[in-house]
């Protein structure tokens, strides 16, 4: 057991950031159910061996063992009991022992006496496994009830200080209400279903009963009788498996099985003052998942691309907000925020397994392992999420969907795309077959569609061609609709015509089976091949392949050939896409054609199309990608995969670009400033700039005309005085690197005269507490390389001393004989 301090957010925004305070070991065998009194003092736990431990949250420590289950402790609820006259009787006249056997003078027996009347009240209810509920006196530390009528395991406990009610819930599919009195049971309500949370409204007459059905229930309090219409029962998965009131919101909490947490509005409650014969089930204002499975596929939708459509292997799709501080779409305007569960589209039977967006993004096209295909209309602005059609006829499941990819050439269908759905929708399958459907031009008929299969002419395809060899995997179309590319894992990827399904081309070269497939956007610059082919035509498009052989490749639609193979993924490519052209004439001239792929590596990796070679490696997945798509307009990348990640990544190429060109442009009128400087005399400055842009050539070329000044200038170590005084105020900072310079150029013997010349000026200048502050800065390793050098230095120049005695004897040794042998050549004469 861990306690922590939730700490506010230091800028005042609404973040907590929790900090660790204690880790406790509760029990010997694990803690299934916890519970927290009205003050948050105390803390029960219950754990599967039957025993109970409340604790003293900031002391950290154990106030109450009780012990009394013979098995798992499945719920626990703190409460104040309503004391009846006689009780109070009784506590009158024990105080009145009390105080009369004290010092009334004693504040501290006082004080005890004190404590003791708060905590009398104060009870711990206790369900079991085994059907019984205990109830606990904490003062007297004993169980003074067993409440033994339900026959199977206790969820769930609540108590009512208005009616003095414990309310019980059990897996038996019954709630019973007990008397807080006599502690017998009031009245028996049948549930019907599995009851894993029960609980009061507030204050109020109602209460609620939630369990397998997945639906929250309200009854009243007085009659037992239950207030909400029939609700169908939601599907595997979305059982609820605890529920709470809280005051705060307004709203009920249910917590259901798939992890994701529900807030339900209860002020239709507060507005009916009286008992109501049939009330609607509580509105749904807020959800909020917990944990996503694996990230199949994701698109954006809306026109202005505020919502994320997540497959998250599961037979729903979740719509999430994208809404921002200072955005202005509808999500923001009813108070979504950022990551917020906005709708949750709900009709297949099995996993969606596929997603497509047209050109509007109002509509949202699905494939599932349930053999069809489904039509969403999305109306952000006024939260409606529809089925709008449902397409079936395909033998297996669905891999592929697509829709067109820009408006038709009405133009009422431009201007208000809700109500022109898309013209057409192409599927592919597991059964090899690709089939383009019809979509109904009205809501009536799209809606009869989802009744009347057979005769409706939305779920008839218009034409069925048997595609490839094995499963296919993706499906895109042209920007004008004109064509479609189907890949599979039969290792080819074919070109059709849309009008009449026939194939204009196949893409052979993948080694294995291929995962994705995208034709290029319109107006795309040609692309330069390899070596062995030129740039392909522009006129005729280019196609973009990722392949399970770890290759990306771009094809070109003139001779269907490939340009060029991209390598780099050290497993299954999985997604690729292009990213979108530059919007102006000016960044298109500066920013090259890139595409983006997605593998099984899970990286995702931004490559040049013209060069072959990757811009950026993008890394922050554990699992293999699955999904991957691009804000059209912020040129934002959205990726999702096997670890249940979804990662927004920022494009920045713009940004790097300008401060690459201000950064180079800086630098060359620093260099010309430094030239300035040395061609003035100002060394000070020269030098300092010098170490600054990290010139050690200017540097040494600086140095070296110092040192060779004839005649050197009078009282100056180096040279000249005035950069004796810039060497002597130089920052640890300045000095270091200049050290560092040092230890450069004494390695070799042409410059280390310049070197020992400057280093003696800062041996000479600063104080050797200077120098031995700089030891933690990595001083130590460069005058360990100073010395090592120096001390090589110095033996060279002790040899060459000792050779000049033999070269001196030498020439004094011949200066002789030549004298002597000229007088003897004169005598001879």
């Amino acid at each position: 057991m861990r306690i922590y301090a939730l700490r506010p957010s230091e800028d005042g925004s609404s973040n907590l950031f929790p900090d660790l305070q204690r880790t406790l070991k509760p029990h010997l065998t694990p803690v299934v159910t916890v519970a927290i009194d009205r003050t948050g003092t105390l803390l029960a736990t219950g754990s599967a061996d039957g025993v109970i431990k409340v604790w003293d949250i900031r002391g950290g420590f154990v106030t109450h063992t009780l012990r009394g289950h013979n098995g798992v402790i499945s719920a626990l609820h703190f409460f104040e009991s309503s004391v009846s006259e006689l009780d109070d009787e009784k506590a009158l006249k024990q105080k009145k022992k009390r105080r009369k056997s004290a010092d009334p003078q004693n504040d501290a027996m006082e004080g005890v006496i004190q404590a003791e009347d708060s905590t009398a009240r104060f009870r711990l209810a206790s369900g079991g496994e085994d059907g019984k509920i205990r109830i606990w006196h904490l003062s007297k530390r004993k169980s003074i009830a067993t409440l033994d009528s339900h026959v199977s395991v206790v969820r769930s406990l609540d108590f009512s200080h208005r009616h003095n009610f414990l309310l019980s819930g059990s897996r038996d599919k019954t709630s019973i209400i007990w008397d807080a009195q006599t502690w017998n049971p009031r009245r028996v309500i049948p549930i019907l279903e599995r009851v894993e949370a029960v609980g009061f409204i507030g204050s109020s007459n109602y209460m609620f009963t939630a369990g397998e059905n997945g639906k929250l229930r309200i009854w009243s309090a007085q009659t037992s009788r239950e207030l909400t219409r029939p609700q169908s029962a939601e599907g595997e998965g979305n059982e609820i498996i605890n529920a709470f009131f809280n005051p705060v919101l307004d709203a009920l909490v249910s917590v259901h099985a798939d992890q994701s947490l529900l807030l339900h509005s209860t002020a239709i409650l507060s507005a009916n003052t009286g008992a109501p014969d049939i009330l609607e089930p509580l509105p749904l204002v807020r959800r909020i998942s917990g944990t996503f499975d694996e990230i199949i596929d994701l698109a954006y939708v809306t026109p202005d691309r505020t919502l994320l459509a997540l497959a998250t292997n599961s037979e729903d799709i979740r719509l999430v907000s994208l809404a921002t501080e200072n955005s202005d779409s509808p999500a923001k305007k009813v108070g979504r925020y950022f990551g917020a569960d906005v709708a949750l589209l709900q009709g297949h039977e099995d996993i969606v397994i596929c997603l497509d967006v047209d050109w509007s993004g109002c509509w949202l096209a699905t494939g599932a392992k349930d053999n069809t295909a489904r039509l969403w209309k999305i109306d952000h602005a006024n939260s409606v999420y529809e089925l709008y059609a449902t397409y079936t006829g395909h033998a297996e499941s669905l891999g592929a969907v697509a829709l067109p990819q820009q408006p038709s050439v009405s133009k009422p269908s431009t201007v208000n795309p809700l109500d022109h759905p898309p013209p057409f929708l192409l599927t592919g399958s597991q059964d090899k077959t690709i089939k383009k459907w019809e979509v109904a031009r009205s809501p009536a008929n799209a809606k009869a569609s989802t009744t009347n299969k057979a005769t409706n002419p939305a779920s008839r395809a218009q034409y069925t061609r048997k595609a490839h060899d094995k499963d296919i995997n993706a499906i895109s179309l042209n920007h004008n609709s004109s064509l479609f590319a189907s890949a599979s894992q039969d290792r080819t990827v074919k070109v059709w015509s849309v009008e009449d399904g026939s194939v204009q081309g196949i893409l052979r070269g993948h080694r294995r089976g291929v995962w994705s497939v995208k034709f290029a956007p319109k107006d795309t610059p040609p692309v330069s091949g390899d070596s062995s082919t030129g740039p392909a035509s522009s006129r005729h498009g280019l196609v973009l392949t990722g392949s399970g052989d770890k290759t990306v490749k771009i094809w070109s639609l003139a001779d269907y050939s490939c340009l060029r193979t991209l390598e780099g993924h050290t497993n299954s490519v999985l997604k690729v896409l292009w990213m979108p052209l530059a919007s102006s004439p000016e960044q298109s001239g500066k920013r090259a054609v890139q595409i983006a792929s997605a593998g099984g590596d899970g990286l995702v990796k931004i490559w040049d199309a013209n060069s072959g070679e990757p811009a950026c490696t993008l890394d922050n997945h554990t699992d293999r990608i699955w999904a991957l798509t691009v804000e059209p307009t912020t040129n934002t990348l959205v990726s999702g995969g096997g670890d249940s990640v979804v990662t927004f990544w920022k494009d920045t190429t713009s940004h790097t670009i300008a401060a690459k060109a201000a950064a180079s442009t800086a630098r060359v009128e620093q260099e010309q400033q430094l030239m300035n400087y040395t061609h003035a005399g100002n060394y000070r400055e020269a030098i300092i700039l010098a170490l600054t842009l990290n010139h050690p050539a200017r540097l040494l070329a600086l140095f070296q005309g110092v040192v060779d000044r004839s005649p050197a200038e009078e009282g100056s170590l180096s040279g000249l005085k005035a950069v004796d005084e810039v060497i002597m105020n130089l920052s640890d900072e300045q000095l270091l690197e200049l050290l560092r310079r040092l230890r450069d150029w004494n390695t070799n013997a042409r410059t280390a005269v310049v070197a020992q010349r400057i280093l003696n000026v800062i041996v000479k200048s600063y104080p050797a507490e200077r120098l031995v502050g700089l030891r933690g800065k990595g001083c130590k390793e460069v005058v360990e390389g100073l010395r090592a050098y120096t001390e090589r230095h110095y033996k060279r120049m002790a040899e060459l001393v000792d050779e000049s005695y033999l070269v001196e004897y030498t020439l004094r040794e011949m200066e002789e004989v030549g004298f002597v042998d000229g007088e003897d050549a004169m005598t001879l004469m």
